[in-house]
């Protein structure tokens, strides 16, 4: 009987369950699960119980860390670099100080509305699954946890870049 853990690097255009269908097949074992939800379109490590270890899954810690890439300027129709542009403004004015004293703001208990691009549900769908559909969904707030929120790189210009890791739960 196979058994154990796997971090597996997800790529982009995976689902979750997609990853999980292919350590199945992989594994030639029907027992086996995954740590968390990530978007399809996110990159990045989940972990995957096999055989007894799915057990254990409930005992993984619920908080997860990000790290992410915030062009100002720039509206999307999915709310991130994959849509289509919608809206944009360059802000060559904008700086990394202006940006540090709204930062603190972002961090504690906070509310947020989810992306419609998301791997979230709302009654039993995947968002994401419902705007490729073309539903229109009224996605609720959420309270977020962000644990630390620090800078990583500032990239000014005309569409500033701002990279950020997230600690949240």
């Amino acid at each position: 009987m196979t058994f154990g853990f796997l971090n597996l690097n997800k790529p982009p255009g995976y689902t979750s369950h997609d990853c999980v269908a292919r350590v199945r097949r992989l594994l030639h074992t029907k027992r086996v699960g995954h740590g968390g939800t990530l978007d399809p379109a996110a990159v990045g490590v989940l972990p995957i119980a096999v055989g007894k270890a799915t057990r254990l899954l409930q005992f993984l810690p619920q908080d997860k860390g990000y790290q992410a890439t915030i062009k100002f300027g720039l509206r999307t129709e999915t709310d991130d670099l994959e849509g289509e542009a919608i809206e944009s403004q360059p802000v060559p004015d904008l700086s990394l100080e202006s940006i540090q004293l709204v930062l603190s703001q972002f961090q504690g208990k906070i509310e947020q509305i989810p992306p419609i691009y998301s791997a979230i549900q709302v009654g039993g769908k995947r968002l994401y699954k419902l705007a490729r559909q073309g539903e229109v969904v009224q996605v609720p707030a959420r309270t977020v946890d962000v644990y630390d929120l620090q800078i990583l790189d500032w990239r000014p210009g005309d569409f500033p870049e701002l990279d950020v890791a997230i600690a949240c739960g």
